[in-house]
């Protein structure tokens, strides 16, 4: 079964005094590019959470947010009472009587030190609070993920069968371009107008046409379209594997096309190379 890299899960958590909300965001990329944002609170945990991630998401551009909103009236942030009084006084002795005490307390808190922020302990309850959710939303996006596979799957379903067809097709043409090298080859000779060795003739036919040859390259193009369906239907998620497949696939149908000498044919191999885009394309997107 395979997987989208991109997906998105979030969960929610309503502890006393606080919301804590968890986002998890992914999009598609070569490897693992985790970036997390943490408040300075759990930073000594943040090792832990990078690697339930990791873990879970495997591969993908991923954006883990944990996101602290105060719900009650407990604050970690506190007027610094001794600082704002001596503010307050200096601000007085500058100028006795010209700045009202209201004025003198808006201007003080607004100075240096006026506030001051006390470290937040971790609570380990609250932490295991954290990853249950962080758990939900790791399932979350992984869902996602699977649900984007799925239509990921049908794609490349439509594609392989496509480029089978179109397989077929140059299959059945391939007697036809052989007969039509074959007398284009023999016009030439004859609008020479030599005499030629008629051994020497054939032996040089059978060079050029041995030349044109594809039937390893037809083989080739069908075990690797194969190989592809098994790939897409295996138990992993192997969007690396897929690309490998697909750049075998593409070698294939360019030796075609090369060889083809055949104008039909080389338009069904313009065909080829359209769907064969449009699989690539969606590859980067498999985990």
């Amino acid at each position: 079964m395979i997987k989208s890299m991109t997906g998105f899960g979030k969960s929610v958590i309503q502890l006393p005094g606080k919301k804590i909300t968890i986002e998890i965001k992914s999009l598609n990329s070569k490897n693992l590019d985790l970036n997390a944002r943490i408040p300075s609170t759990y930073r000594e945990k943040e090792l832990h959470i990078r690697n339930l991630v990791a873990k879970s998401l495997e591969r993908g551009k991923v954006d883990v947010g944990l996101y602290v909103e105060s719900t009650g009236q407990a604050t970690n942030t506190k007027v610094n009472e001794g600082v704002v009084k001596e503010y307050m006084r200096q601000l007085e002795a500058i100028a006795p009587g010209a700045v009202g005490f209201d004025d003198q307390l808006k201007m003080a808190v607004r100075l240096p030190d006026a506030l001051k922020v006390e470290r937040e302990e971790l609570d380990e309850n609250e932490y295991t609070a954290i990853l249950d959710n962080l758990k939900t939303a790791l399932s979350e996006i992984n869902t996602y993920r699977a649900d984007e596979g799925a239509s990921l799957k049908a794609e490349f379903e439509l594609r392989i069968s496509n480029l089978q067809r179109l397989l077929d097709e140059v299959i059945a043409m391939d007697v036809d371009r052989l007969d039509s090298v074959k007398v284009r080859l023999e016009k030439a000779v004859a609008d020479l107008k030599v005499e030629l060795d008629e051994n020497r003739f054939e032996q040089e036919l059978i060079y050029y046409l041995e030349k044109y040859d594809i039937t390893e390259e037809k083989v080739r193009l069908k075990n690797h379209l194969d190989y592809f369906t098994e790939a897409l239907n295996s138990d992993d998620s192997n969007g690396k594997k897929l690309g490998f497949i697909g750049q075998e696939i593409g070698r294939e149908i360019n030796t075609i096309g090369s060889k083809s000498n055949y104008a039909p044919m080389q338009q069904l191999v313009v065909q080829m190379k359209d769907e064969l885009e449009k699989v690539k394309e969606q590859v980067l997107n498999v985990l």
